[in-house]
């Protein structure tokens, strides 16, 4: 078989810029399909982070006037990836955030910024440069939404394109007014093209007009087709139904990997479970907990907000407390579930700890020191941070959503018989349920044989990107012989 060429566009990517597990996804996805003898080029914005980790930066070609200067492709090596950077200060060159200022407000330009992203991607996918033109254009979420469509309407023979969904909850919709500074034909303004509900739909263009989409878990790419689930967008889904299909993500696993982890109190295995408790202890005296090998320690490592299903846990919070268990949380977000969650760690210190914000090295010690990871989501695509918790044998107690339901093996009467349950899972998402699994979660705490046994269940999971890397490279190459 021939090596395929893939450029992968995205708006982050780790460990350049991370503010979510896209990034996770497009950085650890090139290493995996290298074993598929599919290379990944990278396109991302000239983002002060990437230009500072960026490796050569020959520059290949100026794109003249792209939506308010010159701006200047860069090829190298950043993060130990191939990369694309474009060099355009007035639209990427900020502080913070790739997405919201200070005041945390969306950029004023973001429709401008994302579709010059999508704009050099599909000059690239329609061999506007020959020595840099791939076989497969894989756009990530709304951000480069635009690509398929620019490519489309350019009129010219262009490279095969997959639209990969991360999240349907942020679509990128942008006023119609701007259909001539985008840069795109009137015609394009129709509802097999860049319109949605009168605007113009970053993501809708994507899903509308790439030749295929995937999303990030067999269940999700079903949810998406339902009125609950696809967010103003199952129509077009269902009509779209033959080419949409769902690719699980898996995640890197020497990043996370609990023998070898530098970000953790001492390393352990499935074979040597007992070394788990020094980082119980180190994660108890990190957060102000009470330090006690026998406490169950529940972990949340997640945006604190109504997705992620927060809400429900600081109305159950009493039950959890109840049990005498710990709750250890790393995260930001929405004013009221963080307030919330801040004001228990104060009025019960000892038994609740809290970190308001992110930090890397605190989130590999929830998963090393944590019993069990919750993941209360009301909507998951995936999720990686139960990937993590299997591979750390921190129990995950998920909702059953999206890829969670696809991801964790219940430990229901039949799995524990079998001795094959990997994690709790519970639905529907309503704080009654999740008190009901809280409350499971604490009677098999106490069943120590059962509990080893999920442990070295959950962390002889294959969560690599092995298996998902297959997925995607049968469907890059049936695309690219199709074409």
């Amino acid at each position: 078989m021939a090596r395929l060429e893939v450029l992968s566009v995205a708006s982050e990517v780790y460990p350049l810029v991370k503010t979510g597990g896209l990034a996770d996804v497009v950085g650890a996805l090139p290493a995996a399909l290298a074993a598929e003898d599919i290379h990944v080029t990278t396109l991302v914005p000239g983002y002060p982070a990437v230009m500072a980790a960026l490796e050569g930066g020959e520059m290949v070609h100026i794109f003249h006037g792209l939506f308010g200067g010159d701006a200047r492709l860069l090829r190298g090596r950043a993060g130990g990836l191939d990369v694309l950077v474009i060099e355009a200060p007035w639209l990427y060159d900020r502080p913070g955030n790739p997405y919201v200022g200070g005041d945390g407000r969306d950029w004023h330009d973001n429709a401008l910024r994302f579709a010059a992203l999508a704009r050099v991607a599909a000059d690239l996918g329609v061999g506007f440069l020959p020595e840099l033109r791939p076989d497969i254009v894989h756009a990530h979420d709304w951000q480069t939404g635009l690509a398929p469509a620019y490519m489309r309407y350019s009129g010219r023979p262009h490279a095969a394109s997959v639209m990969t969904v991360h999240n349907m909850a942020f679509q990128g919709q942008y006023g119609r007014d701007l259909m001539q500074v985008l840069g795109l034909p009137p015609h394009a303004f129709s509802v097999d093209g860049v319109e949605y509900y009168g605007t113009i739909g970053f993501l809708k263009a994507g899903l509308q007009i790439a030749d295929r989409v995937t999303t990030v878990s067999p269940t999700y790419a079903v949810e998406i087709r339902t009125p609950e689930g696809g967010m103003g967008l199952d129509g077009l889904l269902r009509a779209r139904a033959g080419a949409v299909s769902g690719i699980l993500n898996g995640i890197d696993t020497t990043v996370w990997d609990p023998a070898t982890d530098r970000n953790i109190a001492e390393p352990f295995s499935a074979d040597n479970l007992a070394a788990r408790a020094a980082n119980k202890a180190a994660l108890q005296a990190r957060l102000g907990l009470e330090p006690d090998p026998d406490r169950l320690i529940f972990g949340v490592i997640s945006r604190l907000t109504w997705q992620k299903g927060l809400d429900l846990l600081l109305e159950r919070l009493g039950t959890l407390l109840g049990t005498g268990a710990q709750l250890a949380i790393l995260g930001s977000g929405e004013a009221g579930i963080a307030g919330g969650l801040e004001h228990a760690a104060r009025v019960h210190a000892g038994q609740v700890g809290m970190f308001n914000g992110y930090d890397e090295k605190l989130a590999h010690l929830i998963q090393a020191g944590s019993d069990v990871i919750l993941v209360p989501s009301r909507f998951e695509p995936c999720g990686l941070t139960q990937l993590c918790a299997l591979r750390y044998g921190a129990i995950p107690l998920v909702a059953r959503v999206g890829g969670l339901a696809d991801t964790i093996i219940d430990a229901n009467e039949v799995a524990r018989a079998a001795g094959i349950g990997t994690g709790i899972q519970f639905g529907p998402v309503s704080g009654d349920h999740l008190e009901a699994a809280i409350l499971r979660a604490a009677e098999l705490w106490h069943d120590r044989d059962y509990w080893r046994q999920m442990q070295r269940n959950a962390m002889t999971t294959d969560v690599s990107w092995r298996r998902p890397a297959a997925a995607y490279a049968r469907l890059f190459r049936a695309l690219a012989a199709a074409a």
